[in-house]
């Protein structure tokens, strides 16, 4: 039995959606988890159980390997380049998503004039 004033909830209740994240709050929790995995990443690395020259023998650029584990940034400048020229703001590939999201609203907007 229940405590007095408790009711049981029926199971029938839908379960509301969780929110959605606005495109700040994506984008800092995606800085936020990166920077916690590569720090669990470079403590592993240095731990005890961490098998280095396996590791350091299948990797293609050890010297760089072994400046992430001391500190150093996981991304070169080169790569921060190439990544904000090909997925910035100023890219051809967003502008191209832009472009094709507003062309169809355009045309749903159109429809949907005509269909009343």
């Amino acid at each position: 039995t229940l405590p007095p004033g408790r009711r049981l909830q029926s199971s029938r209740l839908v379960p509301t959606p969780p929110r959605l994240l606005t495109e700040e709050e994506y984008r800092l929790q995606g800085e936020v988890e990166t920077r916690k995995a590569l720090a669990e990443l470079r403590s592993f690395c240095q731990s005890p159980d961490f098998s280095a020259w396996s590791t350091v023998s299948r990797i293609q650029s050890p010297k760089r390997f072994a400046d992430f584990v001391g500190g150093a940034s996981h991304v070169t400048p080169h790569e921060v380049s190439v990544h904000e020229r090909e997925f910035g703001l100023e890219s051809p590939f967003i502008e191209e998503q832009l472009f094709v999201e507003d062309d169809d609203e355009g045309e749903e907007n159109s429809n949907d004039s005509f269909a009343g």
